[in-house]
């Protein structure tokens, strides 16, 4: 499932997955083909903003709560003065995606289908890790990490995201490509 929406600027693109799903590989690879294109936007990462807003994590609901309204603001701030966005969070509660798309006028969701034992496997052979946690399923799995999404947490997939991409079937690149074609931005070519 595909929504294709004629955007101007002021956008945000939400990425949402499990940890694992390619969020932050997608994210990078977008932002290169819109530089090419010439399109800044600006990266909102969640595994960023945790270690400004709660350096020791504890992923605990309220924190979590906290870290996501405060990345909506954010997004909601720079798009208001023409900034594009692109979130990269898991956002495992639908609410926080739902509350996103309520404050945001231009909002595009992309979520990332990736079975939860592919997503184990990335994790444990990743080297970068976008400031993201390490080993999150492993200690999960040891019942050292009990709120990493899909284990001990709640993924609550997205009912009607704008787009739908299968990470362990598609790579990064033709991902990207496939949000940037859906967005159809408008470009100002030089004269």
């Amino acid at each position: 499932m595909t929504k294709t929406v004629p955007i101007e600027p002021g956008w945000c693109v939400w990425i949402t997955g499990l940890p694992g799903s390619g969020k932050s590989v997608m994210s990078e690879a977008l932002l290169r083909l819109l530089a090419k294109k010439r399109v800044h936007a600006q990266l909102l990462s969640s595994d960023a903003l945790r270690k400004v807003l709660t350096p020791k994590p504890t992923y605990s609901l309220e924190e979590r709560d906290s870290v996501y309204a405060t990345l909506v603001y954010i997004a909601l701030l720079l798009t208001e003065n023409g900034a594009n966005v692109v979130i990269d969070a898991t956002g495992n509660l639908k609410r926080y995606r739902d509350e996103a798309r309520k404050q945001l006028p231009r909002f595009f969701e992309v979520y990332l289908e990736c079975p939860l034992g592919v997503c184990i496997k990335r994790e444990v052979k990743r080297g970068k890790t976008y400031m993201a946690p390490k080993q999150i399923y492993s200690k999960a799995l040891r019942g050292k990490a009990p709120t990493v999404p899909g284990i001990g947490e709640p993924y609550e997939k997205p009912f009607n995201p704008e787009m739908v991409i299968d990470t362990a079937k598609c790579s990064p690149q033709k991902s990207a490509q496939r949000i940037l074609k859906s967005l159809r931005i408008e470009t100002k070519k030089k004269r």
